[in-house]
């Protein structure tokens, strides 16, 4: 079966030597919700669309929706929470290679999470579950034994976390635990850690084992700046490795917080786009509030969501929202292009006239100009290839004179294409505004 890898860039992947932009979904609840007819299903629409990496949670998600699932990992003390004592059950072991067979069988790598987040104490979703499946210390080793034997014919990558933060020295001495006997056990597949929204802390000692990183933007409506700042800051902080948003805002997910409204197709587009700009050029994960969990049409929906969502559309409904096909357009633009680099030459100001009030009471009319951080460029390390993303169609600037370019403007919405008016100036290209009505992708071509 084909094997991930790290490019010597340090910057991409290749899967069997072929360059391999990560396009993921977050099918976290594959092993316990689904059934063969609509795992075809499933997989037949995904790789229609392009996805080529499924994120599943090997232990059952603690916030899934509710369905008596074939098999479970361990049975059950009289307070509901695992009994780790009776050890693992096989059967849902097998079931889980018989999901995965199908899964590779469409080519599609598995990125499989070790140990969630509510398994581990000390971090904020084993409290909100009042510790109740927190896995035994000594247990991590005979578990993660368990996975390796299972699962590393398939050629995974693992997860070694997952949603989880990093504050507390019990779940650092946890995750160290199973970091360090996965990378024992199985030394050729690739690691990571699935951190939680808006948090890029990793422990030093983490990272000489860990092959690339994932971030995660998240679902919260008041910091949609994570989707850039995140990988800005971790470029800045840790040694090069590949980078990737593996949890961008969801489609439909209500925000965070129980805050009421939902990120629709927008929305989604412009948070992957933005973080492959700004540095996350490896790759980016999609996800359909209704395919995560994976909801049912007709199961109550789980309300131990972490961070107070909104319901979830039925997952045969959520297969089909439009932002799946954006990530599609996304791949196989980026992928042709290869290593990406931010590139600060964007000269966007934003400005207008504010009224101060002086101490006499008479008012001034002044002139105020601001950077506008939301249009990001990056370019081919070969220099050749830039990329422009603008979440509302505007005159663009750009600090270089693109005379003898070749430019061209996508609609982000229809993927229709215009050959914009450049005029320029002093040095600098004005790229004039066309018609289109929502975000756009500015593609430069130097000849």
């Amino acid at each position: 079966m084909k094997r991930l890898t790290v490019n010597d860039d340090k910057c991409t992947f290749s899967r069997d030597g072929k360059p391999f932009f990560w396009l993921a979904d977050t099918l976290w609840s594959a092993f316990t919700n689904m059934n063969d007819e609509d795992l075809d299903t499933y997989l037949t629409v995904r790789k229609q669309q392009g996805f080529n990496v499924l994120q599943i949670n090997i232990l059952p998600q603690w916030d899934r929706c509710y369905v008596n699932a074939p098999y479970m990992p361990f049975g059950f003390k009289e307070n509901g929470g695992y009994d780790y004592e009776k050890g693992m059950n096989d059967d849902y072991f097998e079931h889980a290679k018989h999901v995965l067979d199908k899964i590779v069988s469409y080519d599609f790598t598995p990125a499989l999470v070790v140990l969630w987040l509510n398994h581990v104490p000390g971090t904020w979703g084993s409290a909100l579950s009042n510790n109740i499946n927190v896995m035994p210390k000594e247990f991590i080793k005979p578990y993660c034994q368990k996975v390796a034997e299972t699962f590393d014919s398939y050629n995974p990558v693992y997860v070694i976390s997952g949603d989880t933060d990093l504050d507390t020295d019990s779940a650092k001495e946890y995750y160290r635990i199973a970091l360090d006997t996965m990378c024992e056990l199985s030394p050729d597949t690739l690691k990571t850690l699935h951190i939680k929204g808006r948090y890029t802390y990793l422990p030093e000692e983490y990272l000489d084992k860990m092959d690339f990183y994932m971030f995660q933007s998240g679902h919260n409506a008041l910091n949609l700046d994570k989707c850039y700042t995140m990988p800005v800051e971790m470029l800045e902080k840790y040694p090069a490795k590949p980078i990737l948003n593996a949890e961008p805002c969801y489609e439909q997910m209500g925000f965070s917080g129980y805050k009421y409204g939902r990120f629709n197709t927008k929305d989604v587009r412009r948070a992957a786009w933005m973080s492959v700009l700004s540095g996350a050029c490896a790759g980016v994960t999609y996800g359909a509030h209704g395919i995560w969990n994976f909801q049912k049409l007709y199961s109550p929906v789980n309300p131990n969501t972490g961070e107070g969502f909104d319901a979830p559309k039925p997952w045969t409904e959520a297969l089909y929202f439009k932002g799946a096909w954006d990530y599609g357009y996304i791949k196989n633009t980026v992928s042709a292009l290869g290593e990406l680099h931010p590139d600060n030459r964007i000269g966007n100001t934003i400005s207008g006239l504010k009224t101060e009030v002086l101490e006499d009471g008479t008012k001034k009319m002044t002139r105020v100009i601001s950077v506008n951080p939301e249009i990001k460029m990056a370019t081919t390390k070969d220099g050749k290839t830039s990329l422009i993303y603008a979440p509302f169609n505007t005159k663009i600037v750009v600090n270089e004179d693109l005379s003898d370019c070749k430019v061209t403007v996508v609609d982000m919405n229809t993927k229709n294409t215009a050959h914009p008016f450049v005029e320029v100036k002093d040095g600098k290209s004005y790229i004039l505004m066309t018609p289109f009505d929502e975000d756009v992708l500015v593609v430069i071509e130097r000849r």
